[in-house]
């Protein structure tokens, strides 16, 4: 037999369009891609060997929404004081122990809401507020005006753009004298509210990843010794991807080059805020932990200018996934999301990550039957373990966590469609109905739901599959105008008052065919023998292949559900039959597969 031979995949480093392999060898595109600068030469990482890519996350770093500063200058319409005062509340009882709650000196609205904290208990005592200020002495004076009287920890969070760009063309400093401006600003803010012993400070060179290594370095140095950082009152310093503009590995070498050689380093808490430009903001963020980033500034789902600021939900939630405590509650995500929905009047979209309305659901008949076959297993080694499903180790395929641990129940995760299989289709039936259909029943099924979606082009409900069924197997005509050609009319047996000295007879089957009666006896066998032989002497013969027992529902007002497979000469076929008794149930299925093979011999049976 002879093979085809494919060219050897390899994708070296700092791979260019003229050195690409022949197999990947396409046509240049139109973009005008040349008109921008290799990041890697704008910002070199004096950084030789690095730790980061052999670390691993054992714990959750602290967490600071910044949805009502941030994220809210972000939105088209900023928040009223009331949808302000719903989402702080929000995430206080979620359990973040240190917000940024405003820019007092940007807006009256954020003023007043600083001194309501001030002025009020919604607050709880160990939540630590952050407000922000540019480095000008009117702005820094009026942000220490809105704090004072509050109780709780407070963070003044200055900021200054440092990136040659922004030096330039934004401000029009020289390096020099940028660090001479974020230094007067940094006086101010000492002098106004250094002798504030519930006062702390945070400095954020803002577009830190586009700034030169050496020259932040040194401002940062510079503002831990002026605002006399210690470990007892440590100073913030907060690194932004401001503008998201490197693949991850760049800002983790950036994060771990700082981390190594700040100053009065056990006297720094050292702080990210990464936006999501690229897309990679929440793989910048976790790579900037393992490179030594101790606070992640962000936003629940990730709202804030452009694409946004990094979505520190996902974040937890992830760490969450990888058995690490996110030290967060998220067991209520559907009432976390409405609140965030009415608060930013943004909707999250259906495929973000943990919280969309889809992310727990399969429509793919692989995912679908894999996910089914998880969920059993699950179930049976909580039941070979004596402890509840809620605390067995989670390992359901395409499921990365249980969505029972945020709140969701397991109604949605499979839903049918024209993609879905075997498997998603007798989970739903399994669920909803309580009925369990054999494997082969599930292949034959899915035939027909497929033809059914292939149609309707749409999903399809447990109900809809249940409609489905019944026209199938259990003979339930779709036309209210046919009619069947053969009903069981009645059924007598030894036990319900027939004598054996009754000529001999055990069963008398009356059957109706074609609309005329015909009542027959017979000696051997039970009912279901009876009825299989009075229907062989119309011509029609059900050879039964197997039966399976099932219900519609639970309790004792449940149905009996008899699946049956015959043979016929194309092979196998499946009927259904439902009763009050399993019996009835039985006999109903025959004369369903009664029905099916009369039509498909006799097609003017079935009018």
């Amino acid at each position: 037999m002879s093979m085809t031979s494919f060219p050897r995949i390899s994708t070296p480093a700092g791979i260019v369009p003229d050195q690409a392999p022949s197999w990947n060898r396409q046509r240049h595109s139109q973009m005008p891609s040349h008109r921008y600068r290799d990041v890697y030469s704008r910002v070199e990482v004096p950084l030789t060997t690095r730790d980061w890519p052999t670390n691993r996350l054992t714990s959750a770093p602290l967490w600071v929404p910044v949805d009502l500063r941030d994220g809210n200058q972000a939105l088209a319409e900023p928040m009223d004081p009331a949808r302000k005062r719903r989402f702080f509340e929000l995430m206080v009882a979620m359990g973040y122990k240190e917000i940024e709650v405003g820019y007092p000196s940007a807006s009256q609205t954020d003023y007043d809401f600083v001194r309501l904290i001030a002025e009020s208990d919604i607050a709880p005592e160990d939540v630590t507020v952050v407000v922000f200020t540019p480095a000008r002495r009117d702005l820094i004076e009026r942000t220490v005006a809105s704090i004072r009287g509050i109780v709780n920890p407070v963070v003044i969070h200055m900021y200054t753009a440092t990136a040659p760009t922004w030096r330039s063309m934004v401000l029009g400093y020289e390096p020099a004298e940028l660090k001479q401006l974020i230094l007067s600003g940094g006086r101010d803010v000492w002098e106004l509210a250094g002798g504030m012993p519930n006062v702390r400070f945070e400095f954020s060179p803002e577009v830190f990843n586009l700034t030169e290594p050496d020259f932040v370095l040194d401002i940062c140095d510079a503002m831990t010794e002026l605002w006399q950082a210690t470990p007892e009152r440590p100073v913030i310093l907060n690194l932004p991807a401001t503008v998201e503009v490197a693949t991850p590995n760049v800002y983790a070498d950036q994060i771990e080059y700082m981390h190594r050689n700040l100053s009065r380093r056990d006297s720094v808490i050292l702080s990210v805020h990464p936006h999501n430009d690229r897309g990679t903001g929440i793989a910048c963020a976790e790579l900037a932990v393992l490179a030594g980033a101790q606070r992640v500034e962000g936003c629940i789902f990730g709202n804030g200018e452009r694409t946004g600021n990094v979505d520190i939900a996902t974040l937890a939630l992830n760490l969450h996934a990888q058995g690490v405590d996110p030290m967060i509650d998220f067991s209520d995500i559907d009432e976390i999301r409405r609140t965030v929905e009415y608060c930013n009047r943004i909707e999250v979209h259906s495929r973000h990550p943990y919280v969309g309305d889809l992310v727990h659901t399969a429509f793919s008949g692989t995912h679908q039957d894999a996910i089914k076959k998880g969920f059993a297993e699950h179930r049976t080694r909580a039941v070979a373990e004596g402890r509840p499903e809620g605390e067995i180790a989670w390992r359901v395929p395409y499921l990365p966590i249980d969505p029972a641990d945020i709140g969701r129940d397991y109604d949605a995760v499979i839903r049918v469609n024209s993609q879905s299989g075997k498997g998603g289709i007798a989970y739903l039936l399994e669920t909803e109905y309580g009925v369990e259909l054999p494997r082969r029943l599930q292949i034959d099924f899915a035939r027909h739901v497929q033809q059914h979606t292939d149609t309707t082009g749409a999903e399809v409900t447990a109900a809809e599959l249940w409609a489905v069924f019944d026209r199938v197997y259990l003979g339930s005509p779709s036309d209210a105008a046919t009619t069947t050609a053969i009903t069981l009319v009645g059924y007598d047996t030894a036990e319900t008052g027939i004598a054996e000295t009754d000529t001999g007879s055990h069963t008398r089957i009356t059957l109706r065919v074609d609309g005329e009666e015909h009542t027959s006896a017979h000696t051997t066998g039970g009912p279901l023998e009876a009825l299989t032989a009075a229907l062989d002497a119309h011509g029609v013969g059900i050879d039964v292949v197997s039966l399976h027992q099932t219900s519609i529902g639970s309790g004792n007002t449940s149905d009996a559900l008899t699946l049956l497979e015959h043979r016929t000469a194309d092979g196998g076929a499946w009927s259904a039959g439902r009763g009050r008794s399993v019996l009835t149930a039985s006999l109903s299925a025959v004369i369903a597969a009664a029905n099916s093979v009369d039509s498909a011999v006799r097609p003017e049976a079935v009018r």
